[in-house]
């Protein structure tokens, strides 16, 4: 699964009949791991469901029968699976063999434990059976189960049916063993209306018209898979597909979207090739589809259904009136994880939740990796750098955990889809990579796929796969990165240089942004160092302190490269050389050496206006990647200042007198033969420059705004140019807005117009926007992203207004999603007693063994108050010196 920028957790369930979790394990030393945990009793196992589904779509109800084929393990009264706000009519239980009469259970429902138990007179003997049942359920209209959306078009309203089970919601369709280590086979039917098309994993067998307005589609059986994995959707689509070594890849939109998918199309077949030979076993479907849905989630955009990936329309359409560069390589990055997850994750699956990482870590790695390979004019291989500080932002702190994670409930499982699972998985498989060489890694991932197709496995059976390809000692590098939680810091300081070779002392410590002093956990840390021109040293640094001698006496990169996952802190005197030669680095180690001195400065580390000292450092024609972390950079520190006037202001001229000059190089429009990054940078530099208050960039995107002059908004800066708009916007440019969202028929444009709505600093029309996500006017799924946008400027009113309007916010967040949402809105806030408020709203709703995005939120709040009042008076001081 793709997840969104905000993540989220189901609401709280009963526990799970689970062993309890294991004690943290020292640097190197497996973790003491439990038996494969479940909800569900031991003793009967699914092999094969036959599944017949009739949804009642303009009623949003479902009627399903479903046959079973189980296997009794041992005697038992009773047989519980998972099941969800369903009815049923009828069941019955019959010997497989066919012979023995059928026999009737008494049903008993548990929606709190999301169980259905069927209980028999007397205890059920070892073998095999059938079990039919005959059901009805609900369809939802947020993105859990089988759910509902409702789009515009141009012939008016329309309604499709998608489905979305990850982690635990194929119970809500179908009753099941709901639980990733329960593989079985699938055979799916499903009546639809006439004219209507149904998509599911495998291609339809057989279309039959039972002359009611309704036609019945039966699908191929499936491969051995995990029941989080199906998928069915039904509506007015149109697919296109291409060939890829034998494979049928298509892709599926609403009708009349179908030429916006082209290029995700070609990107499927293109991707598909190289993961066949990557991970040396075929893809073994017979077609793979990339279903687009209008809409949107709060938890997720993209999902690995085997042969059926489902995507929102914004992460796999490109529409020419207003999608992006940016946009396009989404598009690929996107569909190339979940491509990786046909195999990692759906031919090869996690036991449970714990090990989610084996999923989302190497498919966000493997994604990163094929977009640097098949794209290389998009240059995407810094990104990893951004992708690393996603996951540091979470793991200095307290409330973090480790890769691997014991899940007991639902709601856990549903939290662990967070940047530590997704992006420091990815990080420390960037790092091994390094550690191993390219060729043993795929070696010993080629192995592992042999060894486990259509099973199941924990992380050590990944690493003994590496370790026994590479011939080194991976395992303990990988558990100290795995099983215990935290960033390693390596304290650099260098003696003389002597007969053409540096020596330096490294000194291994922790990263924290909210516990100094702090007793550091201590890890292996590959390390590669580099001076300038000379070639980088591998080493493993273990322990405490150490030695490594570096050819050259120019400028040392520790992590030269960044592949590594630990944070760099120079000696003031190694900094300095870093300063004045910052220019002459490679724009990966650029990048990595400002993100480290921004992390280090604001946690009181390192001199926070070290940072301004290389923006100041770093030349106009730099690499468009740096210059538009810059931007980032400079919008984030702005954010402090906020309610502060007069020190904003001359914070803004600073930041404005560094970006002016980059922005006026790439300029408002794209020039003949550019490159990619170039466009990104452009639109980057516009948003930010707006947000900053730039005069001359606000003035001149309301003249674009205004002008009747197609050129004047090219597709490629509608969307920023209207942001800048948006967020400067008054009462008369805010009606103007509304009044082009409510009549847009586009639900990719009228999505983002909505967003636009909600995006102003006023807050008196921040609250106009907030009172219109509550109505029914922006869709179903729009609503949540609308409070979440206000939240990005006024994190204080939008968490308060969401909370004080929870009933009526719940119906408008998918479940998986809801305790994590709320916290998330006061994230960015800069007031102290927005911790208490925070506390109060978990105490209150969320689950005690389930309050991590609470508790991050709360680490958050603390961490940016304190960066205000302890942080930002060096910055001034630096303004002051360097005003002019």
């Amino acid at each position: 699964m793709r997840r969104t920028l905000v993540t989220a957790v189901a609401l709280a369930l009963a526990s799970f009949t689970a062993a309890s979790t294991a004690a943290p394990a020292a640097p190197g030393v497996p973790m003491s791991r439990p038996a494969t945990t479940t909800q569900l009793p031991r003793n009967v196992v699914p092999t094969h469901y036959d599944v017949a589904i009739t949804p009642d779509i303009a009623g949003l109800t479902l009627a399903g029968k479903a046959t079973i084929a189980l296997q009794v393990i041992e005697p038992t009264p009773t047989i519980t699976l998972n099941a969800l706000d369903m009815t049923f009519a009828s069941a019955a239980l019959t010997p497989a063999s066919g012979k023995g009469r059928a026999l009737t259970p008494k049903v008993a429902v548990d929606n709190a434990a999301q169980t259905a138990t069927f209980t028999f007179d007397k205890p059920l003997a070892p073998g095999a059976y059938r079990l039919a049942l005959d059901y009805t359920g609900k369809i939802g209209t947020q993105a859990n189960g089988l759910f509902a959306i409702d789009y515009d078009t141009a012939s008016g309203s329309k309604r499709a049916l998608f489905t979305q089970f990850e982690n635990s919601d194929a119970r809500r369709m179908i009753p099941s063993w709901d639980e990733p280590a329960h593989k079985a086979t699938f055979t799916l039917t499903a009546t639809v209306p006439t004219g209507q098309m149904a998509v599911s994993n495998m291609p339809a067998t057989s279309t039959t018209d039972l002359g009611n307005g309704t036609t019945r589609v039966a699908f191929a059986p499936s491969p051995k898979m995990s029941t989080y994995l199906l998928f069915l959707s039904v509506g007015d689509f149109e697919r296109a597909t291409t060939q890829a070594e034998g494979v049928e890849v298509g892709v599926v939109t609403q009708r009349g979207a179908i030429d916006q998918a082209r290029f995700a199309l070609d990107s499927s077949a293109d991707v598909l090739r190289e993961y066949n030979d990557y991970f040396g076993t075929p893809y073994p479907l017979p077609k793979l589809d990339n279903v687009a849905s209008p809409g949107a989630s709060q938890f997720f955009s993209a999902m690995e259904n085997w042969g059926a990936i489902f995507t929102f329309e914004h992460t796999l359409l490109l529409d020419p009136s207003i999608s992006t560069q940016s946009d396009k390589q989404r598009v690929f990055a996107v569909a190339a994880h979940e491509i990786a997850h046909q195999w990692f994750g759906d031919l090869v699956t996690m036991s449970w939740w714990d090990d989610l990482w084996l999923n989302e870590g190497f498919a966000t790695w493997m994604a990163s990796r094929t977009t640097s390979m098949l794209h290389p004019e998009w240059n995407t291989q810094l990104e990893a750098i951004g992708s690393r500080e996603s996951a540091m932002a979470l793991d200095a702190v307290e409330s973090t955990h480790p890769v691997v994670q014991h899940v007991e409930t639902v709601e856990q499982a549903s939290q662990a889809f967070d940047s530590i699972t997704y992006e420091k998985g990815s990080a420390v498989i960037r790092m091994l990579e390094g550690y191993v060489g390219g060729d043993a890694w795929r070696e010993g991932v080629r192995s592992y796929m042999k060894a486990h197709a259509y099973g199941n496995t924990v992380s050590d059976d990944l690493w003994r796969e590496i370790q026994n390809a590479a011939g080194k000692p991976v395992l303990d590098i990988a558990h100290d990165f795995t099983l215990q939680p935290g960033i390693p810091m390596l304290r650099v300081a260098a003696g003389k240089c002597e007969n053409g070779r540096t020596t330096l002392t490294l000194t291994q410590d922790e990263f924290t942004r909210d516990r100094p002093g702090k007793t550091p956990l201590r890890w292996r840390v590959p390390v590669i160092a580099q001076a300038a021109g000379g070639e980088p040293v591998r080493t493993v640094v273990e322990g405490g302190t150490g030695t490594l001698d570096v050819p050259g006496c120019g400028t040392v990169i520790v992590n030269a490269g960044q592949s590594g996952y630990y944070r760099t802190l120079y000696a003031p005197a190694q900094f300095a050389g870093i300063r004045s030669d910052f220019a002459k680095l490679d724009a990966i180690d650029q990048l990595g050496v400002m993100n480290d001195v921004w992390a280090l400065g604001m946690a009181g580390l390192q001199t926070p206006s070290d940072y301004l000292d290389l923006v100041k450092a770093t030349p106009v024609d730099a690499d468009p990647q740096i210059w538009g972390d810059i931007a980032g950079a400079l919008r984030s520190l702005d954010n402090y200042y906020r309610g502060d006037a007069a020190r904003q202001a001359k914070f803004r001229a600073f930041a404005i007198a560094q970006l002016a000059p980059v922005f006026a190089r790439v300029g408002w429009d794209a020039k003949p033969g550019e490159a990619d990054p170039v466009k990104v940078l452009r639109t980057d530099l516009i948003e930010s420059l707006g947000a900053l208050g730039d005069r001359g960039v606000i003035d001149e995107a309301r003249r674009r705004y205004a002008s009747r002059d197609a050129n004047a908004l090219p597709g490629e800066l509608r969307r920023s140019v209207l942001g800048v708009v948006a967020r400067h916007a008054d009462a008369a440019t805010w009606e103007r807005l509304h009044a082009a969202a409510k009549a847009e028929k586009t639900p990719l444009v009228k999505d983002d117009l909505y967003m636009l709505l909600s995006s102003t600093q006023d807050a008196a029309l921040a609250q106009r926007a907030l009172e219109l996500a509550l109505t029914d006017e922006p869709g179903a799924t729009n609503s949540a992203g609308m409070i979440r946008t206000v939240a990005g400027l006024h994190p204080d009113l939008a968490f308060d207004f969401a909370v004080a309007h929870r009933e009526q916010v719940d119906t408008k967040v998918d479940s998986t999603s809801r305790s994590r949402y709320y916290p998330r809105l006061a994230s960015n806030s800069l007031d102290p007693a927005m911790v208490g408020k925070v506390r109060a709203y978990a105490d209150a709703h969320v689950a005690p063994s389930s309050r991590r995005a609470s508790e991050n939120a709360m680490a958050n709040i603390t961490y940016r108050v304190g960066v205000k009042k302890q942080r930002l008076p060096a910055i001034d001081a630096w303004l002051a010196k360097h005003k002019g």
